[in-house]
């Protein structure tokens, strides 16, 4: 049974709405003063406490403070006749859950204690009972033949449903989405698989990684305002839209979308072409001394900003005034914050924020996001944290002070992986666990998209023989040696380079600072 105090020096007035309260199954203590009300919370346990304002003694905002020090998790309902702003904001600063107005009737009283005590059982059986509905409407889309539209918003109302569910804290709901979640991964993959070769070569494709910057950026930079294109690393659907209530306090929102990675879903292949323009093979030709292969010594992404320059040239925008900033730590990215008022001269800032050695604090292959997230619930709740405390927030805070558009969007996405898939190849196969590529490569056909010729992809083609392989579902490669040892160690880990929801579909977002 609900436990309720309800403190208020004429409380015998309120006996009506503790009859009504207690027939609705509630337990009512009533008392006459913030002294009494101490000396009971003291002895007893509380749910929740109704608190009149004004009371001779002990008044109601001094028994309030005194109340919170001693139990600072209660939910505490101000009850008052003064409707002084001032009394609110002194009330509302100490943290009450909510504020009457005299005179209450009992279907307030009863309404604010569902609110502040009831309101994660209503929100779940809501929740539950919506998503039963929701279910059925999935299950046949997904046995449907979806357009590659559908797709996305198929995938957005599965991590809705993720979100929810999770906030409502139903674990066995939340693992029938997980099954349906899998169920969709396996139609996508067929569907990526049928469609792919078409796309990337023009026939009836999705908006691609090399057209993020003429589509999206571009139209934007007619306006002559500043406008800031920021890459977050890795950074998949559902983790913007953890931290997207914190970003759109500063900035209005005009458009929430996604877009398809290429593949490899890897950030040498997925994120150069996102500022060259260009599809890999194109890069390749174009910059044959700047474009890195998988065997290649040194880093792979580190001509973006030559990329980008000859491409705004391309587009008719090489006379703009632009700036490059990469931030690949903390101590670097708190530098940055302090470079932000100084852009604002600039046609187009480009800002890449590696989102996952910001996370993990560590190059180790994510082994760190393994210990502090072993699912994606946990995984969401580590970026929320993350991007709370980072000075990419800093940054955007920065940037909301000006007149300014700003896209912020990401290479590719990860999948946490569970299913191994045993591989055979020479030394000089890459080492990503999601896509191979070389020759002599030996695998099960049915845990893979394979692409024979990479040159019909837009492909680097390394030997006459090469291929692609990319993994399906939350699948990952192991090698025969060693397979036990590395099956463990790769399991339920974070990765991309693959076919999945997670990574391809990926989000591309318009936002505008509230000056603008």
């Amino acid at each position: 049974m609900i436990s309720i105090l309800w403190v208020d020096d004429e409380i015998e007035l309120l006996k009506p709405h503790i009859i009504y309260l207690e027939a609705k199954g509630y337990k009512i203590t009533p008392v006459n003063s913030g002294n009494e009300a101490l000396e009971l919370l003291d002895e007893s346990l509380f749910q929740l406490v109704f608190l009149d304002e004004n009371m001779p003694g002990l008044s109601g905002l001094e028994t309030l403070n005194l109340i919170k020090k001693k139990r600072p998790n209660i939910p505490i309902v101000m009850i008052t006749k003064n409707e002084e702003e001032s009394i609110m904001e002194e009330a509302i600063g100490s943290k009450i859950s909510d504020y009457l107005i005299k005179p209450v009737n009992p279907s307030q009283i009863l309404l604010s204690i569902k609110k502040n005590i009831e309101t994660s059982r209503l929100i779940e059986e809501k929740a539950t009972r919506d998503y039963q509905t929701e279910f059925r409407n999935i299950t046949m889309s997904l046995s449907s033949n979806l357009d590659k539209h559908e797709w996305k918003e198929i995938y957005k109302k599965l991590t809705y449903w993720e979100l929810e569910l999770g906030q409502a804290g139903d674990r066995s709901v939340e693992d029938i989405i997980s099954m349906q979640k899998i169920e969709a991964n396996k139609q996508f993959f067929k569907f990526i698989k049928n469609n792919y070769k078409d796309w990337i070569n023009g026939k009836d494709a999705p908006l691609f990684s090399h057209n993020i910057v003429r589509k999206k950026v571009l139209p934007l930079m007619q306006e002559r305002i500043p406008t800031y294109l920021i890459v977050i690393d890795n950074l998949r659907y559902d983790q913007w839209k953890i931290i997207e209530p914190t970003i759109v306090q500063d900035f209005d929102l005009v458009k929430d979308e996604m877009y398809y990675s290429i593949l490899p879903t890897a950030t040498q292949y997925s994120r150069n072409s996102i500022f060259a323009g260009l599809l890999p093979s194109e890069i390749e030709k174009r910059y044959p001394e700047k474009w890195k292969n998988d065997e290649d010594e040194g880093g792979k992404n580190m001509f973006e900003e030559d990329f980008f320059i000859d491409q705004l040239q391309r587009l008719g925008k090489g006379d703009s005034k632009h700036s490059y900033t990469k931030i690949t730590n903390i101590d670097f990215g708190r530098k940055v914050v302090n470079r932000i008022p100084n852009m604002k001269s600039n046609d187009i800032n480009v800002i890449v924020y590696n989102f996952v050695d910001m996370l993990s604090h560590a190059r180790t292959d994510m082994k760190v996001i393994k210990e502090l997230a072993d699912d994606d619930a946990a995984y969401r709740s580590l970026t929320s944290s993350w991007y709370d405390h980072s000075p990419l927030r800093d940054i955007m805070k920065q940037i909301a002070k000006q007149d300014a558009n700003i896209v912020i969007t990401t290479d590719h996405g990860t999948i946490n992986v569970n299913k191994p898939s045993k591989i055979i190849g020479d030394r000089k196969v890459n080492s990503n666990l999601r896509y191979k590529q070389g020759k002599n490569l030996d695998f099960k056909q049915s845990d893979v998209y394979v692409i024979n010729r990479p040159e019909d992809c837009f492909l680097p083609k390394q030997n006459v023989s090469s291929k692609y392989i990319f993994a399906k579902e939350d699948m990952y490669f192991v090698y025969q040696n060693n397979y036990n040892q590395f099956v463990k160690m790769y399991k339920n880990t974070y990765q991309h380079g693959g076919i999945s929801l997670e990574e391809m579909l990926i989000p591309v977002v318009i936002l505008k600072s509230k000056r603008n």
